[in-house]
């Protein structure tokens, strides 16, 4: 049975703040305002239920539930017959660091989880310069409510920079 005095990276974030830290983050993940649009277009909401959450006119030629976003969730529906399910995700990085750089993948999997990350090592090669990345999780659905965790860190060779991404195997809904 879930418990739900424990909080799980959907409640956390990434982890602790450290403002001097946040100043110089290393790595970016952008997100534009339409690509909120799309997220909300994807959610297959009414006309009307999509204009009062975006408040002006939008386009919805592109609807996609894969916001660049730095955590990544898996869904299952604990009612439906147990299975294994595959998700993907694309998720594009901006270097702000002091200039060129490179970044290790350290994936730490959530229990009956495979996740593989292509590719394993980030080079930019100057300040703001972007790069992409591709995560597949391949996981074990439940036929009751568990939630699984684990992490996806860039980890900075010869610098200071970890930029940890929250991993999480949940219901879709909670328990009733």
């Amino acid at each position: 049975m879930l418990n739900y005095d424990d909080a799980t990276p959907l409640e956390m974030g990434a982890g602790q703040v450290d403002p001097n830290r946040a100043l110089d983050p290393g790595l970016v993940y952008d997100v534009t305002t339409q690509d909120y649009v799309n997220l909300v277009c994807a959610l297959n909401y009414t006309r009307e239920q999509t204009l009062s959450i975006i408040r002006s006119k939008y386009n919805c030629s592109s609807p996609s539930t894969d916001l660049n976003y730095p955590a990544f969730v898996g869904l299952y529906d604990p009612q439906e017959e147990k299975t294994t399910k595959t998700q993907r995700f694309r998720r594009v990085v901006t270097n702000v660091g002091g200039g060129g750089a490179a970044y290790r993948v350290k994936v730490k999997r959530p229990k009956g989880t495979v996740i593989t990350v292509a590719p394993a090592k980030l080079v930019f090669g100057k300040k703001n310069e972007k790069h992409s990345y591709w995560v597949v999780m391949r996981y074990k659905t439940y036929d009751e409510y568990v939630i699984n965790q684990g992490s996806i860190t860039w980890i900075e060779e010869n610098g200071n920079h970890t930029v940890r991404s929250p991993v999480v195997i949940t219901p879709a809904s909670p328990s009733s």
